[in-house]
């Protein structure tokens, strides 16, 4: 079914507010989830609410989190999420990082203790709304194998970037080290649909088609995905000192504890390294330049990166988001969480 922006927020806001979270919390991370729906992303959207409600009420999210913001260096920080929700620790620590950049040009800014915070695009978005270049990293928890092996190892470690424009322009793209995130798979239970099988493999490390039978994923291009979810790892979770690779916590195993996240975002600004207008003309270049490339048969358009994403943001403002029928009817019961999650997920050790 379809609804608006304004009631998924409202619905997705009383529900982890009456699982525990404050109301600022709840709206916060409302704002992130609403942003993947309206992208499309709908594996980091509204259907994620009855995990962290689940999480919440069992004590696995500080619901009154003591943020800390520490500057280790002129352009360096690390933000302390104390465990709370992911989201709005996120978020907070790239207003940080924004100011940082404009007064010295460049900010990195470590995110430690956190749980999961959604779609990456949300926060390097704020970076390009401010006219300066986001790039944000996150650990997650191990459910890729290795280039050649069986066994996971590292996460799905998502890298995004976004850059501004002329005007409203953006180029803003989020993605999964993974040929597809985690989410993906869920997003394919909850409508009972197949998978590709260059997905993930069973347990065997044979490729399956059946979402239910998913055991781990797998790095995009081989070694060179390999290569990148390792680059995350060491600068979210090694860098700031936290558990790394298959140490990582599950997502599922322990609703009770924290996660122990790290992210990592880095924010340049274009003016220090050349002419404002003249770098934001050129990103609309680019976009432009890139639509207007001859398509390949079975094409109809060279869209750039994070185009079709931005399309249907634009297209769900008008008609409406499409939203599972099951998670919209759990947005408006009066059921807090389902105990569906806990020592549920396949990777769990």
């Amino acid at each position: 079914m379809k609804t608006t922006e304004k009631e998924l927020k409202k619905l997705i806001t009383a529900k982890l507010h009456k699982a525990g979270l404050s109301e600022e919390h709840a709206e916060g991370v409302a704002d992130v989830l609403v942003h993947a729906d309206l992208r499309g992303i709908h594996s980091h959207g509204a259907m994620r609410v009855d995990y962290y409600a689940e999480r919440i009420a069992k004590g696995g999210i500080t619901t009154n989190p003591n943020f800390t913001f520490e500057k280790t260096g002129p352009s360096t920080a690390i933000f302390d999420g104390d465990n709370g929700v992911g989201h709005v620790a996120a978020k907070k620590a790239m207003d940080h990082a924004v100011e940082m950049a404009k007064e010295n040009g460049i900010a990195v800014v470590g995110v430690r203790k956190i749980s999961h915070s959604g779609a990456l695009s949300y926060y390097v978005q704020q970076a390009a709304k401010e006219g300066l270049i986001g790039l944000s990293v996150v650990q997650s928890d191990p459910m890729v194998v290795p280039f050649g092996g069986v066994e996971p190892y590292y996460g799905t470690n998502p890298i995004a970037f976004a850059a501004p424009g002329k005007g409203d322009d953006m180029i803003i793209f989020d993605m999964a080290t993974t040929v597809q995130a985690w989410g993906k798979i869920l997003h394919a239970r909850s409508k009972n649909e197949s998978i590709p099988d260059t997905w993930a493999v069973d347990k065997n490390g044979e490729p399956t088609t059946d979402p239910f039978k998913v055991n781990a994923l797998l790095p995009i291009a081989g070694p060179k995905g390999y290569g990148l979810m390792m680059m995350v790892d060491v600068l979210s979770g090694i860098l700031l000192g936290l558990p790394f690779g298959n140490k990582v916590s599950s997502m599922y195993h322990d609703l009770s504890e924290g996660r122990n996240l790290g992210q990592l975002h880095i924010v340049i600004n274009p003016a220090f390294f050349s002419n404002i207008e003249t770098f934001r003309e050129n990103i609309s270049k680019t976009m432009s330049d890139l639509n207007n490339i001859k398509p390949a048969p079975g094409f109809e358009q060279v869209y750039y990166p994070g185009q079709n994403t931005t399309i249907a943001e634009q297209q769900a403002k008008v008609e409406g988001i499409e939203i599972v029928d099951d998670v919209y009817r759990y947005l408006e019961s009066d059921v807090v969480h389902f105990n569906k999650y806990e020592n549920k997920d396949p990777f769990a050790k």
